[in-house]
């Protein structure tokens, strides 16, 4: 990997805003919250369980991932072990939001995680097994980061103004916290400093790209579970 990072996340960054322009512009539904005047609560619910279900099975995948830099770069571990703590029990609010609209502890860790979330899960497993690093991890978290910088503001936004701003509270907060910690900057550089081959590279934008198709393969799945097919017509 070359020495010039600033311009290779500038490459990187323009990589991933393609990606969330072309996700908002061509998948179903993937505006709705951000646009709609009429929010599908059964959307509003459905995502946020996922979200928590994610959050949960990170974990391990973060776990997995200290270990791993306890023996490549203690320093890293560390840094690693601090950002996992601060992330660690950020479902608490969503879980919030949810219980505002009656969804329960035990309705959200009851369900079952959509294909795309298990296979997400997987991706991150074939990384650490098959390539014996976690590079394919740290990349979906520098990608979920950089894009939810970029989109949630917006899709709070407009949640509040249509349901109220006692539904968004936790996500609110989320997005807040994560922007006064700089999350963004500093899971860059914790990728940088994993990804030290040559061809480093063009790995980091093949896993950007496939974890973004997968969150594709998500938000489709959401959809067509959500939205009655007389609804896909007139969804924003």
């Amino acid at each position: 990997m070359s020495n010039n990072h600033s311009e290779f996340r500038q490459r990187v960054d323009k990589f991933i805003a393609d990606r969330v322009n072309k996700f908002l512009t061509t998948v179903p539904g993937a505006s709705h919250q951000k646009d709609a005047k009429n929010i599908n609560l059964e959307y509003y619910k459905r995502n946020l369980i996922e979200i928590i279900l994610r959050l949960r099975m990170k974990r391990t995948i973060d776990g997995l991932t200290i270990h791993y830099f306890t023996k490549t770069d203690p320093r890293l571990a560390k840094r690693w072990c601090e950002y996992t703590g601060d992330e660690m029990l950020h479902d608490s609010m969503f879980a919030a939001d949810l219980k505002k609209v009656g969804v329960s502890p035990d309705e959200i860790y009851s369900t079952e995680p959509l294909l795309s979330t298990k296979l997400l899960q997987g991706y991150f497993y074939y990384g650490l097994e098959h390539e014996g690093r976690p590079l394919a991890s740290l990349c979906s978290s520098y990608f979920i980061e950089s894009a939810s910088e970029k989109t949630q503001p917006d899709i709070i936004d407009n949640i509040e103004q249509v349901m109220g701003k006692e539904y968004v509270r936790g996500q609110r907060a989320h997005v807040d916290h994560d922007d006064d910690d700089d999350h963004v900057d500093f899971v860059w550089d914790v990728l940088v400093k994993t990804a030290n081959l040559p061809e480093d590279e063009e790995k980091i934008l093949s896993h950007i790209d496939n974890v973004y198709k997968l969150f594709v393969m998500y938000y489709e799945e959401l959809y067509h579970l959500t939205f009655d097919q007389s609804d896909i017509d007139n969804v924003a």
